[in-house]
């Protein structure tokens, strides 16, 4: 899975969640098994993210510089 992800639903969770906000993931295997992403949402309160469906994203690939900006701002 990429270390980043656009959002295409929010339905479920709309405060945490800005369908077209990129959003970086934490790696869960536990998780991806179930068809579930660990997401650094809007809420920031819990640093090892939440559990979401993977169907509410689309992976992305992103340029070097780009990740590397993303990640420092905490996204």
């Amino acid at each position: 899975m990429s270390d980043f992800v656009i959002c295409l639903n929010n339905e479920s969770n709309p405060a945490s969640l800005i369908v077209g906000k990129v959003y970086r993931t934490l790696s869960d295997a536990e998780a991806e098994a179930h068809d579930m992403l660990r997401v650094i949402d809007e809420d920031k309160s819990e640093p090892d993210g939440y559990l979401y469906p993977a169907s509410m994203f689309a992976p992305i690939e992103l340029p070097e510089v780009a990740k590397q900006a993303l990640t420092a701002a905490g996204v």
